[in-house]
């Protein structure tokens, strides 16, 4: 097995930032009357889950539950947020060193797990996880990103722990008599985090893109021909750690992992923008707007709002309790802001800060320089 360690190892102890906002106003009281207390609401939770590399939050029919890797513990873990509260329904043991796992239904989930070189699907039944099957991809794998589902059919793609391959299952549901159809295809040298992305210079179409870590790079195959040798969008001079498109589609925003830079790819024209950073680089991305960008690193996200040259124009800033690997962005409370979802691969705990995310950052650094 290779090397864990793909986040640097020099950084701190992970401390736990529960950020707590009163949110509520001061109420005078009428002389001989009564009055409602204030009630607080938190800004920010924390989710038990250590070490989780990867995980999925879906909001449906039963709620909103969390689906997450414990990658120490060789666990999958299922939560339910309700509101702005958590609570742990089931947690199963998995192979050695689960890497992410995401929904494929609101009742249907399948975790990436190194050590059995497989994707393992669980159907949620009650409050329980139920094993259901493993399909085995041929290596270790680290992402998994449902590309296509439709009619309770399913198509995956699978990226590597390490190594130039990904893998496709492709049309595959859980009731099939038949193997999975599993494609192996040549892309990259560690193609991590896979994205959809609405457009993308040198591709026609929808497409599905990544970052390679190692080959420094942002590669893209058109959703009309998955199983092609990938077109190379942009190279970069540092490690390229994760790519995200913005909301509109209009930008690919790239996480760059050292030299004090981002980047940001026009899904147009091909134009490469390099975008400073107050720290080294960062390890994950999650744009709000075509503008204004969440970056994760070690123990905070910094927010940065840029103007049409790439330019920052603005830095706002998060405490985080880990590690931030992996960012998701969705309305968890229902209040109709979003929120982030940031999944901690070193550290104790998945942080949850809820929306307004620009508006509550801070605008100075909340941690001290290292």
């Amino acid at each position: 097995m290779a090397l864990k360690f793909r986040f640097p190892t020099f950084f701190a102890p992970m401390l736990v930032f529960v950020a707590m906002m009163a949110g509520c106003q001061s109420q005078s009281l009428l002389e001989g009357g009564g009055g409602v207390p204030p009630v607080s609401t938190p800004s920010q939770i924390v989710v038990p889950v250590p070490y989780a590399w990867g995980g999925d939050v879906r909001c449906g029919a039963t709620g909103c539950l969390l689906a997450a890797v414990e990658h120490e513990n060789n666990m999958l873990a299922l939560h339910r947020i309700d509101g702005r509260k958590s609570m742990l329904l089931d947690r199963l043991q998995v192979g050695y060193h689960p890497d992410s796992a995401a929904w494929l239904a609101d009742d249907l989930l399948v975790a990436a797990v190194e050590g059995t070189a497989s994707l393992d699907v669980f159907r949620v039944r009650g409050a329980k996880l139920d094993r259901l099957q493993q399909i085995k991809v041929g290596f270790s794998p680290r992402d998994v990103l449902v590309v296509k589902a439709e009619a309770g059919r399913y198509t995956l793609l699978v990226s590597p722990y390490n190594g130039k391959e990904v893998a496709w299952v492709l049309d595959w549901a859980p009731d099939d008599q038949q193997p999975p159809n599993v494609k192996k295809v040549a892309w990259c040298e560690v193609a991590w985090h896979p994205t959809k992305l609405k457009k993308v210079a040198g591709v026609n179409g929808p497409a599905i893109g990544a970052a390679c870590l190692d080959d420094k790079r942002l590669v893209a195959v058109p959703e009309s021909n998955l199983l092609s040798a990938p077109v190379v969008v942009a190279r970069f001079s540092a490690i390229s750690r994760n790519a995200r498109p913005s909301p509109q589609g209009n930008w690919i925003y790239v996480s760059l992992e050292t030299g004090g830079k981002n980047a940001r790819v026009n899904a147009e024209t091909g134009e490469l923008q390099m975008i400073d950073s107050p720290l080294t680089g960062s390890v994950s991305v999650a744009p709000l707007s075509d503008d204004v960008i969440i970056w994760g690193e070690d123990r905070e996200l910094y927010l940065q709002r840029l103007d049409e040259k790439g330019t920052v124009v603005e830095t706002r800033w998060q405490a985080v309790s880990g590690f931030a690997t992996s960012l998701q962005l969705l309305d968890i409370d229902g209040d109709g802001e979003r929120d982030v979802v940031v999944f901690n691969s070193g550290g104790e705990v998945i942080d949850v800060v809820f929306g307004p995310l620009w508006d509550s950052a801070s605008q100075r650094r909340l941690l001290k320089q290292h």
